[in-house]
């Protein structure tokens, strides 16, 4: 009983020590009879290629023919171009190739080069645009086509008159009596508010004057005094937009103006003075 227990362990199987098959190289798909293989699981045979590159190769032609040929080149030998406008395409196209080579040419140097020659229809539609500048010629009365006559040569003169250059007119000189301004002063005056500028003079001095105000007209009184029982009155105003002129002092003493804005809104006066005068004072 021992022995046979001993005998069955030896004869255990043991997995890990089992011996490995020897790996083999098989085809996917198994060869078809009569030498020929699968391609892309597609059987093909050596005829088969042979009729797909001709059937390649005609559809190319076809498309070289009714298409590609009309289209680039304008020839049309079937006439299917022309029923799907391939062809005029075509002939655009090679119009314009025409045209570019042309002006190419024409652009290059060239010492031997003689005169260029023009497109038919450059020069046809040259011929359509002098027509139109006829036309329009013909309608304003002017000739914009052809060059000026040359001048024919003049006849001898007839003794006639002499004529003296006649001086150019020039510009007027300055005025000479225009007022030199010796002070001038800008002030605001706002709604009632009053503003009085004296000059110093003495007896007999005479001064040059305006005034002018923006934003509306002032009221004013030109006058002078001596400070004590000696006043004069020039002149007065309402709502005056200036005044200018002269004032001579009757006696020595201040004389100047008095303004005052009657109105509603803001006014700026601007007085300039000039001539004998000892100086400009505003009066407090």
């Amino acid at each position: 009983m021992k022995n046979g227990n001993v005998e069955m362990q030896q004869q255990r199987f043991e997995i890990h020590k089992a011996p490995v098959p020897p790996l083999r190289a098989e085809p996917r798909l198994a060869g078809a009879p009569g030498g020929s293989g699968p391609v892309q699981g597609v059987v093909a045979t050596s005829g088969g290629l042979i009729r797909s590159t001709l059937m390649a190769g005609a559809a190319a032609l076809a498309i070289l023919t009714f298409f590609w040929l009309p289209a680039e080149y304008g020839v049309d030998p079937t006439g299917v171009g022309g029923l799907m406008g391939l062809t005029e395409m075509g002939e655009i196209k090679q119009q314009l190739a025409g045209e570019a080579a042309a002006q190419d040419a024409a652009a290059a140097p060239s010492d031997n080069a003689g005169p260029a020659v023009m497109p038919g229809d450059v020069a046809s539609r040259l011929e359509r645009i002098d027509a139109q500048l006829a036309q329009i010629a013909v309608v304003i009365g002017a000739d914009v086509l052809t060059a000026p006559p040359a001048p024919e040569a003049a006849a001898p003169a007839a003794p006639g008159p002499v004529l003296t250059d006649v001086a150019e007119p020039t510009a007027p000189a300055p005025d000479a009596a225009a007022p030199a301004w010796r002070d001038e002063l800008a002030f605001t005056l706002a709604p009632t508010e009053a503003k009085e500028i004296k000059l110093v003079m003495a007896a007999g001095d005479v001064a040059t004057f305006e005034w002018v105000s923006e934003g509306g007209g002032v009221n004013y009184t030109q006058h002078g005094d001596d400070g004590s029982a000696n006043e004069v009155r020039f002149e007065d105003g309402r709502a005056a937009p200036g005044q200018e002129g002269t004032m001579t002092a009757p006696f020595a003493g201040n004389h100047g103006w008095f303004w005052r804005n009657r109105g509603e809104a803001p006014v700026k006066v601007t007085l300039r003075v000039g001539g004998a005068y000892a100086k400009l004072v505003e009066v407090e």
